[in-house]
């Protein structure tokens, strides 16, 4: 029996003649017996880099060295333009100093302000002054403009378009590990081809994980669900900071998002229990050999020593955590080989998929 809460003691208090008696009641995990995981029918989608995706993807490299250039021509700002603007934000007629700001760079199409705020700066003219109302949405994490109207005053000053590099042999020059163009491209491909890998490996165990989860019902313990949700409100402030807001109001957002979070939590939770005991039943275990393995792949991918992703995981909670990855991984590959799986290509990131 593996208790999951804080025992909770009810007893009768020391009396004389009296014997002494108390009860500890406490969450423990469900009994578990993992069933329908050999031989699951699957479909793995396998996503073959195109030439369109491959033009795309070396566009983005080029507008990494793009330059700004003037628009010549007295034409009103498009799409993809980038515009230098003063505005002021108003609310009942009462001035927002915090959406207030003079000479600010905004590229058109960018989303970077709320909607429908760049879709209005677009059609305007060097020089041009308007003004635009906004509706913010209504989880806006300023409540005090959440869900209402606001106006703001626009003076367009700047007009630029971006002018990109030509992908030629002279562009190579600008990265010290590749000698031609086709050096670039071959790199760009095996990249691209190793984030497809991963994308179907996860659609995969995406597809196992809603079969046995379908296959066999249990509820999630409630302590180990709170947990999870924590962690995940935890891990949304996190986002939301390094994204640049404020901390107060990280905080008040993602504990609004509590209930939200709780569907998904139950699944965790229950998926780790699951595969858990798929473990156990399978005798599917973690090996020193495994972590170091694992170690020396988070040291190749992120081009940091050996020795410094084993000091991480000298702490006992990181390392229990990296090795509850590494099993679930295990018992993935174990259904997986197991399994009955029909192959579907996908040719290009946005087209229909053919057996």
């Amino acid at each position: 029996m593996v208790s999951l809460s804080r025992p909770e003691i009810e007893q009768n208090g020391l009396k004389e003649d009296t014997d002494f008696s108390f009860s500890a009641s406490f969450e423990t995990e469900p009994e578990i017996d993992p069933q329908g995981y050999q031989g699951i029918e699957l479909t793995r989608t396998e996503i073959k880099v195109s030439d369109a995706d491959m033009e795309k993807r070396l566009n983005e490299i080029r507008r990494m060295f793009a330059s700004l250039q003037d628009v010549a021509e007295d034409r009103p700002a498009a799409m993809g333009d980038f515009v230098t603007i003063d505005f002021a934000g108003t609310l009942d007629g009462e001035a927002l100093p915090e959406l207030k700001a003079d000479d600010y760079l905004l590229e058109l199409g960018s989303k970077r302000f709320v909607p429908g705020f760049e879709e209005q700066v677009a059609g305007m003219k060097k020089g041009e002054k308007k003004d635009i109302s906004v509706t913010f949405p209504a989880d806006y994490s300023e409540s005090k403009m959440a869900g209402k109207n606001v106006v703001f005053s626009i003076t367009l000053k700047e007009l630029k378009e971006q002018k990109l590099p030509e992908l030629n042999e002279e562009f190579v020059k600008n990265f010290d590990k590749y000698n031609t163009l086709d050096d670039l491209k071959s790199e760009v491909r095996k990249s691209m081809e190793e984030q497809c890998k991963r994308q179907s490996d996860e659609k995969l165990k995406d597809s196992i994980t809603e079969v046995l989860l379908a296959a066999n019902a249990f509820e999630a313990p409630a302590s180990l669900v709170q947990r999870q949700i924590f962690y995940m409100i935890a891990d949304t402030q996190k986002r939301m900071r390094s994204a640049g807001m404020d901390e107060k109001s990280a905080m008040e957002l993602s504990f609004r998002m509590h209930d939200q979070f709780k569907t998904e939590a139950e699944k965790t939770v229950r998926a780790f229990l699951l595969f858990k005991k798929i473990a156990e039943k399978e005798a599917v275990a973690v090996s020193d050999e495994d972590m170091d393995n694992h170690i020396k792949e988070l040291s190749e991918i992120h081009h940091v020593g050996i020795d410094s992703v084993k000091s991480i995981y000298e702490d006992e909670e990181k390392k229990e955590s990296l090795k509850a990855e590494i099993l679930q991984k295990k018992v993935f590959d174990f259904i997986e080989q197991r399994a009955n799986i029909k192959v579907v290509e996908k040719i290009g990131m946005g087209e229909e998929a053919v057996a």
